[in-house]
């Protein structure tokens, strides 16, 4: 099973220069900025404790500190694997299914017409997440949703207390009918 990365080897000195880039430095220095955000205490993307609304051993579903749309969110691997084609299929069905729900979730939550899902681990060294980016009704269709500019987060606790109990909720569910003994045929 792959695990977050170590930097420990890192002299002191290195790390706490790293600890000043930005994500897409680290990243074209085959640094994955996740792992090294987790390794360094937040250094990269700083606390997230107002972005997190669900963890678990394998993922972890946050809102996006740099959203392009209010509900944009993610869903993180723990542990590292470059991406998709990486992780093991158990781990990939797990993304599939909390995307699906948190789709719904937002849609709900937040009154837009669509969430769009969406990879974007490229470079030399990236994390395995999904992106979902909401579409309201005054926007446009379309790939341009995927680039739309990005604003500082803004805390909202309803919003955010509702889309952490609905997927802590979605989750309780599943885990329990996934324990569920099956029946023979």
């Amino acid at each position: 099973m792959a695990k977050t990365l170590d930097y420990s080897y890192l002299k002191p000195e290195v790390i706490e220069l790293l600890k000043t880039k930005k994500a897409k430095y680290l990243t074209d220095h085959g640094i994955c900025p996740t792992c090294f955000d987790k390794f360094s205490g937040g250094a990269i993307y700083g606390d997230d404790t107002l972005l997190k609304v669900y963890e678990d051993k394998d993922i972890e579903i946050l809102f996006e500190s740099r959203p392009r749309a209010p509900g944009h969110m993610l869903i993180s691997a723990k542990d590292h694997y470059q991406d998709k084609s990486e992780a093991p299929a158990k781990l990939n069905e797990k993304f599939a299914r909390f995307e699906a729900e948190l789709m719904r979730i937002i849609t709900k939550v937040y009154g837009c017409v669509r969430v769009y899902g969406c990879t974007m681990c490229d470079g030399p060294a990236n994390h395995y997440h999904t992106q979902l980016i909401p579409r309201y009704p005054e926007e446009e269709r379309g790939s341009d949703n995927f680039v739309k500019d990005r604003f500082e987060y803004i805390y909202e606790p309803d919003k955010f207390e509702q889309v952490s109990n609905l997927l802590k909720e979605y989750a309780k569910k599943h885990e329990a009918s996934a324990n569920e003994p099956k029946q023979m045929d």
